[in-house]
């Protein structure tokens, strides 16, 4: 646990999902993935953000959970949406039509160039781990306006290159969006548990822009898979406040109870 100026403890998953929460700004319009941008986007959508429409990949539209869902098939989200269209009109209306704002999406592996693979560990042919897969992600990567990217920060997540493009970040060299014509920026920021990193404009490889408090540039470098660049003046991450951590804990033990946990 953490604290910084009097302000409540807090430990280094929840300065995540505040820093994370914080991005979306109200009126935005999200297409969420499952498990760390779920909790992020509802903690958003319960604090500065009551206007977000979030959406996922199921086809819920302005779904308002009262727990963060096991998956895209939870009824809860269907329950608590404005509506549900077919998963085709989701893809090829909303997203394809250029009409959501942010993609928030987490992953196994990225790379320097924010390249994402949620497909296998290890070798093609003989891969030691089998993942689950892209699902939406890729064209959420493509078609939304921009794209947040939130996880855990170490060096079997981080690494030198990705072992597998499932999600494209900006290609093995930085320029992999060069000349392709498509809707949305791609990555515009990547949010750990250490710290905030953003593109360089002009190489796309991942810069720190801000370390979380009580966290060092050698902490950074430790969980990273290559020599990762820092900003030349280094941000402190505003820390949580009080009633963020409040909601967050409340939303999370709702869930805990929900699906049977303590």
């Amino acid at each position: 646990m953490s604290s910084v100026d009097n302000h409540p403890e807090y430990t280094s998953s929840e300065m995540m999902t505040v820093t994370a929460a914080r991005a979306l700004e109200n009126g935005t319009t999200c297409f969420v993935g499952i498990g760390l941008p779920s909790e992020a986007a509802n903690l958003a959508r319960l604090t500065h953000a009551p206007d977000v429409v979030l959406i996922y990949e199921s086809g819920t539209l302005q779904t308002k959970p009262d727990v963060l869902p096991l998956s895209i098939g939870d009824g809860e989200l269907c329950e608590t949406a404005l509506t549900t269209v077919s998963v085709p009109e989701m893809f090829r209306y909303w997203l394809q039509g250029g009409k959501v704002d942010v993609g928030f999406l987490g992953t196994a592996q990225i790379d320097r160039y924010c390249n994402l693979n949620t497909t296998l560990i290890g070798d093609y042919t003989a891969p030691k781990v089998r993942l689950p897969g892209g699902g939406g992600a890729p064209e959420i990567a493509t078609n939304a306006g921009e794209v947040f990217i939130t996880l855990k920060h170490s060096k079997r997540t981080f690494v030198d290159e990705v072992d597998f493009v499932t999600t494209l970040g900006f290609g093995r060299d930085g320029k992999g969006r060069d000349g392709v014509p498509n809707i949305g920026k791609g990555p515009t920021r990547v949010i750990t548990d250490l710290c905030v990193m953003k593109p360089d404009p002009e190489t796309k490889e991942l810069v720190v822009v801000s370390l979380h408090p009580g966290v060092t540039a050698e902490q950074v470098q430790e969980a990273t898979g290559w020599e990762i660049r820092f900003a030349e003046t280094l941000e402190s991450t505003p820390v949580p406040s009080a009633r963020e951590l409040d909601v967050l804990r409340e939303l999370k033990e709702r869930t805990a109870r929900a699906h049977g946990g303590q």
